[in-house]
């Protein structure tokens, strides 16, 4: 008799004991929630500002004309022969798409907690929401970069070449989006006890940004210390961008394959350790 009742439940419920675990088909199953959450991050960061979306545009514009003006023409940094606002803007799309996806993931659980504390749903679809997106914003100032390479080929000596290493854009973004993802969530899992790493994420970016050739070619670096540039898996990307679209610069198979390698690294333990900490963060928060 007990086992025909138990054959009659048409659901069980049971604990996921596992902290290594990336159901992808139930974040599959949760692609309207995320949509939704796309769309609140996106109406929330422009809402009640009189420009809106226009801020995708002039962020990057503005920060390009600071560089250009303090690293070209105050520094006098080489740009490797390159218009000195395409140099800049390339880099700095780049690393605003990285930063930012960082910045966002390793809030996760702080931002978050009064919703997670109300409904479950797989707590890996705020950090993909949020890099959907910094993807999409990433690719409006894309469009804008290629505006302005086609302005610069129209209108100055500067020439566009094509090559076949320009097939490795859409590598370099999918690697810039898992390191940034698992650096991201890897914070995450710690500031739910230690609150302080919240204020330490935004100086550290800095710090990461200036050991990063976002604002000079890695061709200006000493020989001295370009072997710390291979702690760096962010350096490889940059320069990979760039050389990528222009041509010019230093691209390294080894020092991207090293990059890969660790960017998949920190993803792995960045799920692990937040699957962890998302069973009993509750009542940590």
């Amino acid at each position: 008799m007990q086992s025909k009742e138990k054959d009659q439940w048409s659901v069980v419920i049971k604990s996921n004991s596992h902290a290594f675990n990336f159901n992808l088909q139930e974040l599959l199953n949760s692609k309207e929630l995320i949509h939704v959450l796309v769309k609140r991050d996106f109406v929330s960061v422009y809402k009640q500002t009189i420009l809106g979306p226009l801020w995708f545009i002039i962020q990057p514009l503005l920060t390009t004309i600071m560089y250009s003006f303090v690293f070209g023409n105050i520094a006098k940094m080489s740009t490797s022969g390159l218009p000195q606002p395409l140099f800049y803007f390339s880099g700095t799309i780049l690393w605003s798409f990285f930063s930012t996806n960082l910045i966002k993931c390793s809030d996760t659980f702080v931002t978050n907690s009064s919703l997670f504390s109300k409904i479950y749903f797989p707590r890996l679809a705020i950090p993909l929401s949020y890099t959907i997106t910094n993807l999409r914003t990433f690719l409006i100032q894309f469009a804008v970069f290629v505006g302005l390479i086609v302005y610069f080929a129209l209108t100055s000596a500067f020439s566009i070449v094509f090559n076949s290493y320009m097939l490795l854009l859409p590598l370099l973004l999918a690697q810039t989006a898992i390191l940034s993802v698992g650096v991201g969530i890897l914070i995450s899992a710690f500031t739910t006890k230690y609150r302080d790493l919240r204020h330490l994420v935004n100086f550290g970016i800095t710090l990461w940004m200036y050991f990063t050739p976002v604002v000079y070619p890695i061709s200006q670096v000493p020989s001295r210390f370009k072997g710390l540039y291979s702690f760096n898996p962010v350096a490889p990307i940059v320069e990979s961008f760039r050389f990528s679209i222009f041509g010019v610069g230093s691209f390294s198979w080894r020092q991207l394959g090293i990059s890969i390698v660790i960017s998949l690294v920190v993803f792995l333990i960045g799920i692990l350790l937040f699957n962890r900490t998302s069973r009993n963060f509750v009542d940590v928060i």
